[in-house]
């Protein structure tokens, strides 16, 4: 580990310029367990390619699921599959083969991929909440609201606010100037880690990344809480006992997707800034963790809580025991 870092100091210019190169480390403390760390990473990385892979497919052979409520699940997974592949198989890779570089464009590249897909994310939650409220508290309306129309513009702009928002932030990062050893005490190229290696003033990523930050998953997180205040609201007020339980069904599942999203993500964004009692070992691996739970539980949970698509990937696999009708 030493002699490659030395080695890897010499590729870097002491004028401060951009370094052609720089050195992900993995996770620090724990390369004695890198090589086994890397069976349940890629388990779970082989999990989250095949459930939301098997999620688009389902959605798009079933003329049935071509609702709403799908397409917004299908830019999700393609949001998570983004997330995974842009990721994984380089910490992988940094695992079994001590891959440890990566160059200064791929970096770039990488820590735009993570930031903007993961606000592109949020934006898609909200959108999944704008659903159920349209479903549960105006179902008259569903489908004049809910058109083909409304949902590719609730879509590209979920996908245009993310990018504005988190393409400063790799711009901000991509102009500060190198002039140390470029080691990164990370497993992926994370904003601040990133940026903490440079010898000039990071004030300026610093607040931008902490407020863009907040403004996406504060407003919301804001109005997702406002719209399920609202439908438990409505679904309280209904007189059917069964009526009910369909509706706190139907939400199940995206309240669980909502809560294994945000939390690590919470988590894991202020942890890196303010908890340094916090062990670095303990930061990264939660780091890491969210990029690859969310991703790998979000078509599991919507698999086993939604009939419909049990129902449509059944069919699909068994055909014959649906005509028999076992």
């Amino acid at each position: 580990m030493p002699e490659q870092q030395n080695s890897h100091k010499n590729t870097t210019d002491p004028t401060g310029s951009n370094p052609s190169t720089f050195f992900l480390m993995g996770i620090p403390g724990l390369e004695a367990t890198h090589f086994w760390l890397a069976f349940p990473f890629c388990a779970m990385y082989f999990v989250a390619l095949l459930g939301n892979f098997t999620l688009l497919f389902v959605i798009k052979m079933e003329p049935n699921l071509h609702l709403p409520m799908y397409h917004f699940l299908c830019m999700l997974a393609g949001i998570d599959l983004v997330l995974t592949t842009s990721t994984v198989p380089k910490i992988l890779s940094i695992f079994w083969f001590h891959s440890h570089e990566i160059g200064f464009e791929w970096c770039m590249v990488q820590m735009f991929f993570i930031h903007g897909f993961s606000a592109v994310e949020s934006g898609v939650l909200l959108a999944m909440a704008f659903d159920r409220y349209i479903a549960i508290c105006k179902p008259l309306h569903y489908s004049t609201i809910l058109t083909n129309a409304s949902i590719t513009k609730i879509g590209s702009a979920a996908f245009l606010r993310g990018i504005v928002l988190m393409t400063p932030l790799t711009c901000l990062v991509s102009r500060l100037p190198y002039c140390g050893p470029q080691v990164i005490p990370h497993s992926y190229c994370e904003h601040m880690a990133v940026a903490k290696l440079a010898c000039g003033s990071i004030t300026l990523n610093d607040i931008y990344g902490i407020t863009a930050a907040t403004l996406v998953v504060g407003s919301d997180s804001i109005f997702i809480a406002v719209s399920y205040i609202l439908i438990l609201r409505a679904v309280l007020s209904l007189s059917s006992k069964e009526a009910r339980q369909k509706s706190f069904s139907t939400c199940g599942s995206h309240v669980c997707i909502i809560v294994v999203f945000y939390t690590p993500g919470l988590f894991s964004f202020y942890t890196q800034r303010w908890s340094q009692n916090l062990p670095l070992q303990v930061r990264i691996l939660l780091a890491d963790l969210y990029l690859l739970v969310p991703p790998m539980m979000n078509p599991v949970i919507y698999g086993m809580k939604t009939k419909q698509i049990r129902e449509q990937l059944i069919r699909l696999l068994h055909p014959k025991r649906i005509q028999a009708g076992i």
